[in-house]
């Protein structure tokens, strides 16, 4: 396990006030991109980022990283949003739905938040083989569960208990399937109460933010589109090559 570190002077005193204005923002970009978002138009090989939220969120909340990756790398970017309750499986199988919407030689990098993290590698490494998948990133993703797990409604809440049979299938698969993955990881989160990476994974440890303001920040968004850039031209220079 690889682990980097994102870190702010003074980031005790401005905590509990970043993740406050972090739950502020999120409600206000609940009501948008309700449906499935798909790029219009996609040229074969291109890359492409599916990103996906987190439990009681919308696509919409994730739309400030999607704007700062499709700045910072010209990719095109995909979406959808799920209502809370479904399972981890239930979920991973509308993220198929999607993804046969996209490009057949499309390279596609997963990016989740939370929830949408453990979609993503759920998918990866127990639902599809989808060659297509380059990479996985996930922010502040329950691996290894949340103690909070008890107060979740449906499958949802049984799939991240720490211990369930989800989650111990994924690292089996995890072990054996091994595609780049980078976690980032909260300091102070106080939603997801384990560690949130796996064995394998390549780690950024962000001491000074909680669950909800990695979201936001402009350091993780900046590292999740380099994540992005850095994996596209490796896959350009292999391919042309």
């Amino acid at each position: 396990m690889v682990a980097q570190r994102i870190s702010r002077p003074g980031w005790k005193l401005s905590l509990v006030t970043s993740e406050a204005a972090a739950f502020a923002r999120q409600a206000q970009l609940l009501p948008f991109d309700l449906g499935r978002i798909t790029p219009q138009r996609v040229e074969e090989g291109a890359d492409v980022v599916v990103f996906l939220h987190g439990l009681f969120a919308s696509a919409g909340a994730l739309r400030p990283l999607k704007e700062k990756v499709g700045a910072h790398t010209n990719i095109a970017c995909a979406s959808f949003s799920y209502p809370p309750g479904p399972g981890v499986a239930a979920l991973a199988a509308r993220l198929g739905v999607l993804m046969r919407e996209l490009p057949g030689a499309a390279r596609i990098h997963l990016v989740g938040h939370s929830l949408g993290g453990l979609i993503a590698r759920w998918y990866v490494h127990a639902a599809v083989a989808d060659p297509r998948i380059v990479q996985t990133i996930s922010l502040a993703s329950p691996f290894a569960g949340t103690r909070h797990a008890r107060l979740l409604p449906g499958a949802a809440g049984r799939d991240i208990s720490p211990g369930s049979r989800l989650l111990s299938q994924l690292r089996e698969r995890r072990a054996e399937r091994q595609l780049p993955h980078l976690s980032f990881v909260a300091g102070h989160d106080a939603v997801v109460t384990e560690y949130a990476a796996l064995p394998g994974d390549e780690v950024v440890e962000v001491p000074h933010l909680g669950h909800n303001a990695l979201l936001f920040d402009e350091g993780v968004a900046t590292r999740v589109a380099q994540a992005i850039a850095t994996r596209s031209r490796e896959r350009r220079s292999v391919a042309a090559a």
